[in-house]
């Protein structure tokens, strides 16, 4: 292979290490966050058992997924480690909601976010809508976790 040929290689494969830490499965706790089949939840319940005489102790985690609600199930030896999300919450300014349910959001730095869709909780989406027809100032926290991200909660500052 000579000099002059040049290889560009682009990744398409992301490993998502970054999206996640281990943590031994028997410190996970009732209402901290779990991965379970690739989704972040939240966990509702935590039951530890003993098996055999020769066997690991072993968790059973109940979770709900923060972003489309489904519950999990899963099933860990104790002394094993599993994935925790890095999640995170960051609250904007409403400052628009588009007729094809986009909303554009004011960062902490004055720029705009404009990427994030309406929550899926209907009893929100109506209270976010609610308090923008009638022209308060909102405030939304947008929580995120591997790569995704979600509007789940809503604050009113007061009217503009």
């Amino acid at each position: 292979m000579s000099d002059s040929e040049e290889h560009h290689f682009e990744s398409k494969a992301d490993a998502g290490a970054s999206k996640t830490y281990p943590q031994q499965a028997g410190t996970v706790r009732k209402n901290g966050f779990i991965v379970i089949k690739n989704r972040p939840c939240k966990v509702v319940e935590v039951s530890t058992s003993k098996t055999g005489k020769h066997g690991h102790a072993k968790c059973h985690f109940v979770a709900i997924d923060i972003f489309n609600g489904k519950k999990l199930e899963d099933i860990v030896p104790s002394s094993h480690n599993c994935d925790i999300p890095h999640v995170n919450r960051t609250e904007y300014q409403l400052i628009d909601i588009s007729e094809d349910g986009f909303v554009s959001l004011l960062t902490s730095d004055g720029n705009t976010k404009d990427d994030l869709r309406l929550p899926t909780d209907e009893t929100l989406v109506a209270q976010i809508k609610e308090g923008f027809e009638s022209g308060k100032d909102l405030v939304v926290t947008v929580q995120s976790a591997m790569g995704e991200e979600q509007i789940c909660a809503l604050k009113d500052v007061g009217p503009k």
